[in-house]
């Protein structure tokens, strides 16, 4: 398929030049700290965000409600490697150059890039955790996103993606991140469950651990009067998306 429109007319390549020549007013150790974060830190943090999302919605108030959290956590990195495989054919379907093969005057600050432009993997990857995050803690979910649209700017700066590159990894790593999430967590929440009831269990919940259903103090749920295990609030169930 013919790449998309590089014309000098287009608006996605003007703000490109825009965003790019930012790199004319900043010194060199400046281009060197948007390059590392681009290529490699942003990720990282996407990814650290998602163990400290894991070790927090642990100690939700019942083990439902960890099961079901953690399972969307576990989802987050699942879902950013999926969006990512995705993006494999489309990439050789629509066959866009890096915007430093057509167009001259352009920073490039990661040389070396081979491979085609839409959509950009790096913005797929950390809006899919950044989403699927969200899912499992409101707060850290919007930290994450934040994470993923700064690296989606990082990505243009560094003159190796077009805006539009970016916006469609956007779409992409959003569109597998809720999509598929329901299904992920319907399937996976019981496994988690389970697991929160074996001596395994704080993987899962807080909570667990001791295979009999008691808590981390050594004490047994709450109990109704039919025996049914009462989940017991916590501030944190606040945090989990409706």
């Amino acid at each position: 398929m013919a790449g998309l429109d590089t014309s000098g007319s287009n608006p996605d390549v003007s703000l490109l030049f825009d965003i790019n020549g930012l790199t004319e007013h900043t010194p060199g150790w400046c281009d060197q700290a948007v390059r590392f974060l681009g290529e490699y830190g942003l990720p990282v943090l996407a990814v650290l965000l998602v163990l400290w999302c894991w070790w927090g919605v642990r100690r939700r108030g019942s083990l439902d409600a960890a099961a079901s959290s953690v399972a969307a956590v576990v989802w987050a990195p699942l879902a950013a490697a999926l969006a990512v495989g995705v993006n494999i054919p489309i990439r050789g379907f629509v066959e866009r150059p890096r915007p430093f093969v057509d167009h001259k005057g352009l920073e490039v600050l990661e040389p070396g890039k081979t491979d085609f432009s839409f959509v950009s993997d790096h913005s797929t990857l950390t809006m899919a955790i950044g989403v699927s995050l969200f899912l499992a803690h409101r707060k850290l979910g919007l930290v994450g996103i934040g994470l993923a649209v700064l690296e989606g700017f990082c990505r243009v700066l560094m003159g190796v993606h077009y805006p539009t590159d970016v916006v469609g990894g956007f779409a992409l790593g959003t569109a597998v991140a809720l999509l598929l999430s329901p299904l992920f967590t319907a399937l996976f929440t019981p496994v988690l469950r389970a697991v929160g009831r074996s001596r395994a269990g704080r993987l899962v919940w807080a909570g667990g651990g001791t295979g009999d259903g008691r808590g981390a103090a050594g004490e047994r749920e709450p109990q109704g009067a039919d025996g049914a295990v009462r989940p017991a609030r916590a501030d944190g169930d606040r945090d989990l998306a409706a």
